[in-house]
């Protein structure tokens, strides 16, 4: 049974909800699913996304295989980073404790920059809610007087 980690869709028209489920492959889209992994929601600046790292990552080290969205989700969230550092661990290259750390570090950078974003958003916003239109209008060209015995 092919497995994957995939969004259903919820929500009225114009207005999508998504949950992040995994699902066997052969089930509709907003059908039957094995289990609610997390939630994400497109309409809020920045997308608001909840997620269960663990359930994400135990169902991925199972061979649940994303969408490409959810993919997106999912290393933006860092589980595939975590991922990749836990494969580190199981090949030797450096133990869980590393792995831990090195993962922390990205995460308190991570939340830094999503921080960073949001404040600029929330100041463009503003910004263009207090800028005045003002229409500009091309100064009219000067008239050439005309010399007598000259013709235009």
């Amino acid at each position: 049974m092919a497995v994957k980690l995939r969004l259903q869709r919820h929500g009225s028209k114009k207005r999508p909800f998504y949950f992040i489920v995994v699902a066997d492959a052969r089930a509709p889209r907003d059908g039957k699913f094995i289990q609610k992994v997390g939630t994400y929601n497109p309409l809020t600046v920045p997308a608001t996304i909840q997620l269960d790292r663990q359930k994400a990552l135990e169902w991925l080290h199972k061979g649940a295989q994303p969408t490409d969205t959810v993919r997106r989700i999912l290393s933006f969230k860092g589980v595939l980073y975590l991922k990749h550092l836990l494969r580190g661990v199981k090949l030797g290259l450096f133990d869980d404790a590393t792995a831990m750390v090195k993962f922390q570090d990205w995460h308190v950078k991570h939340e830094a920059d999503v921080a960073r974003r949001a404040e600029a958003n929330k100041k463009a916003k503003k910004e263009s809610r207090n800028k005045v239109y003002v229409r500009k209008v091309a100064p009219a060209a000067p008239a050439q007087p005309q010399v007598e015995g000259e013709q235009a």
